[in-house]
């Protein structure tokens, strides 16, 4: 219900206000689990990809969002229960644990869920290599993953910008990509590995953005991240 209710307000507002470019929504499954695994450029992120895709989306988000009091709290706690977001706590000790497990509820539910296989936001604008966490997810669950680009998103909240501007987004869907056959008896870690970089080498391919030889470290002190 949250979900239909942000997107009858959210979608139009977004489309009227960003004016999104949005290619390639025939290549999202309209059934079953699936990951979008996206490039990584803004906080807005996680609304982009959700408001654009033809089917809800989840994403990790840290439990912050959702126990926020007075007004603001409300709505934010409204707006991210609305996306489909699902409370992460990222202070726990098993943290990493307990997102990958969400994540294969999500999948195993046969939904969709969102990653950004960087971990954290670009702060340059190139796409580092990928953690194996999405190779993990697509291998245990043997769901296909789509490859999303996202270009203009760090345009409409820069890196340490508290306030969200004007500016042209496009959101690219790729080709749905199976890999439960081909990687059947690779050892576990390769696999991941093999797996992970022909998610980067797709999400390279439709970004266009420079690569980066490592992988991109997470600020001392983040803002606001969702994801995986």
């Amino acid at each position: 219900m949250l979900y239909r209710l942000g997107h009858v307000v959210l979608k139009p507002l977004s489309r009227v206000l960003y004016r999104p470019t949005i290619v390639g929504t025939e290549n999202v499954p309209k059934t079953g689990g699936v990951i979008l695994a996206s490039n990584h450029l803004s906080f807005i992120d996680s609304f982009a990809i959700p408001l654009a895709a033809p089917r809800q989306v989840h994403y990790l988000a840290k439990d912050d969002y959702f126990t926020g009091t007075g007004v603001r709290g409300f709505v934010t706690r409204e707006v991210f229960e609305g996306l489909g977001a699902i409370p992460v706590d990222r202070h726990s000790s098993r943290a990493a644990q307990e997102s990958l497990d969400a994540a294969l509820t999500v999948l195993g539910e046969g939904e969709a869920f969102g990653i950004y296989p960087e971990g954290t936001r670009s702060r340059d604008g190139r796409l580092y290599r990928g953690r194996t966490g999405v190779g993990f997810l697509a291998l245990t669950a043997k769901v296909p993953v789509v490859p999303v680009a996202l270009s203009g998103t760090q345009d409409i909240q820069p890196v340490d910008s508290r306030f969200p501007r004007l500016a042209k987004v496009s959101v690219t869907f790729g080709t749905p990509m199976e890999f439960t056959e081909r990687y059947a008896g690779v050892p576990q870690g390769r696999a991941r590995r093999g797996v992970t970089d022909e998610i980067m080498d797709a999400i390279a391919t439709l970004s266009g953005q420079e690569r980066a030889d490592g992988y991109n470290e997470i600020p001392t002190e983040p803002g606001p991240q969702l994801g995986t």
